[in-house]
């Protein structure tokens, strides 16, 4: 199966793992328990010493928080929390020293109720040329009491929102979340503006959020989306999301990108099948999307294949490399999706040898490397938006966001120097933490570093190969030699004749334990 080409200066990211910081949980830099752009700065090494090559940071911009950081008042500035643009031109500059690049995030569909644009909308009033960059629309029914249509919201409840003279505003997400109107011109020449003024400052490239959003269908036509089961699966009749004006605003996107040869975009698009994403992958739109089978599938070996075979035929007719995840902050940890404690822990081990084996971009989300699970929080301690907005019934994702343990036996690990982070750490995490894990050679930590640094051998090169394995097991080669185990038969399985080069479980006599997976040199 054909992949990617070598890469060069400019196509770095073809082959790169991604280290996704989400930036309140990642590192606090001061006492506040929040994460910050010091404390990852500080942390740079540890970084180093994993072996990535990229980071991808959440928002970090100004912004209220009604949805952590993805409601933008700013999308050009930092929020004060997390530091100035003084701080960020630095970890810019010593990320670049370390050899390590750096992308943010890009959060085009919406921006936050109190950006200056949509407080001058509210002020101006119906038929103004500044609420004309929102979607507002009149309600139906006597006096207009009702939603133009029926969307709900992704957050949960409806996806509309009346203001004190009457229309109402679209926001796919949180109330606090407008949804901006990209038929706009002014909306478009604010987004390239926003590229710029990030790509003049040195990053890297941008993981654009709801990248299949920001264009919705003509007309905001009623859908039964209960019928249509649309809740659980966005596909291309939903008239939210992928529509295909979508598209132009990524060749506006792209555009912009080619101006600065060696920044790239990788998208976030939840849609449900493989052409459908490669239309966003054609020459002059994105450089890469989130191919999410992976994330998604069940501890499986026929989901696990299907994902993967799925996963390389979505952009074999593209100019894209596959793209990688397990986990990430808006899905349930991979540990916890596979079982939680040592169970989930033995299979997340073998799916990261699985991830790492596959030719393209991987994406590791900070925490991944230390076998993190999620966290069963008190209902007091919930802070995301989709706990409220779904009247208390859909816990949200805080369990996926608890702060890095790094260091010490008890809560906050090392995290800040102050006693409380944003959402509690619980006890008995002393062995999760980067320090203790540093110095276990077979520790979750430890797997990672040495997947890392042999990714980066030509053994790990080339196309991908499917071989004959027994019943219930995966195996497939890289074209430069790397063989990939993977068994979920029930039993141990007897490994081919080949030099063993790591595996998540010990290898005993020439057998690979279940739920454990192996590379050899073969």
């Amino acid at each position: 199966m054909s992949t990617a080409s070598t890469p060069t200066a400019t196509d770095w990211w073809r082959e790169a793992v991604f280290y996704q910081v989400y930036i309140r949980s990642f590192a606090d830099g001061g006492d506040d328990g929040v994460g910050d752009l010091a404390g990852l700065r500080a942390r740079l090494p540890e970084l180093v010493a994993l072996g990535v090559d990229a980071l991808w940071i959440n928002p970090f911009f100004p912004s209220p928080m009604a949805d952590h950081g993805y409601d933008v008042s700013d999308p050009r500035d930092v929020e004060p929390v997390f530091g100035d643009l003084a701080e960020f031109d630095a970890l810019l500059a010593e990320a670049h020293g370390h050899g390590i690049r750096v992308t943010i995030d890009l959060v085009p569909n919406h921006t936050s109720d109190q950006r200056d644009w949509f407080v001058q909308a509210l002020a101006d009033g119906p038929g103004s040329p500044a609420r004309a960059r929102y979607v507002f629309r009149d309600g139906t029914g006597p006096d207009g009491a009702e939603p133009p249509n029926n969307w709900p919201s992704i957050f949960g409840g409806p996806a509309w929102t009346r203001v004190p003279d009457g229309q109402w505003y679209l926001h796919l997400f949180a109330p606090e979340q407008p949804d901006l109107d990209f038929t706009h011109p002014e909306v478009l020449e604010d987004l390239a503006q926003t590229l710029r003024f990030w790509l003049a400052r040195g990053v890297d490239g941008f993981r654009i959020d709801v990248a299949h959003g920001m264009v919705k269908a003509d007309g905001l036509p009623d859908v039964d989306f209960d019928e249509a089961g649309l809740f659980d699966d966005h596909g291309p009749t939903d008239p939210r999301l992928d529509v295909d004006g979508v598209h132009d605003v990524h060749r506006m996107i792209r555009r912009v990108l080619d101006e600065h040869p060696g920044a790239m975009t990788v998208g976030e698009v939840w849609v449900a099948d493989d052409e459908r994403l490669a239309r966003y992958l054609r020459p002059d739109e994105l450089h890469s999307a989130f191919n999410f089978r992976l994330l998604t599938a069940d501890w499986d070996v026929e989901e696990l294949r299907d994902a993967v075979v799925h996963s390389l035929a979505s952009v074999a007719g593209t100019p894209a490399p596959p793209c990688w995840v397990l986990s990430n902050h808006d899905r349930p940890r991979h540990v916890t999706r596979y079982g939680d404690g040592e169970l989930g822990t033995r299979r997340a081990r073998a799916a990261a040898l699985l991830q790492l084996a596959l030719p393209g971009m991987a994406f590791v989300y900070n925490g991944d490397e230390l076998g993190m699970p999620d966290v069963d929080l008190p209902d007091e301690a919930l802070t995301d938006p989709v706990w409220t907005r779904s009247g208390h019934t859909e816990r949200g994702r805080d369990a996926c966001r608890i702060p890095v343990p790094w260091s010490g036996d008890a809560p906050p690990y090392g995290f800040t120097a102050g006693t409380t982070t944003w959402l509690p750490m619980p006890e008995g995490w002393a062995g999760l933490t980067v320090a203790a894990q540093a110095a276990d050679p077979d520790s979750v930590l430890s797997l990672y570093r040495a997947a890392l640094q042999l990714r980066r051998t030509p053994l790990a090169s080339g196309d991908v190969h499917w071989l004959t394995a027994p019943e219930g097991c995966l195996a497939l080669r890289r074209d430069g030699g790397l063989v990939l185990w993977l068994n979920l038969s029930g039993a141990p399985v007897a490994l081919p004749e080949g030099r063993l080069v790591l595996a998540s479980a010990p290898v005993v006599e020439g057998l690979l334990p279940h739920d454990a997976a192996a590379w050899l040199e073969g």
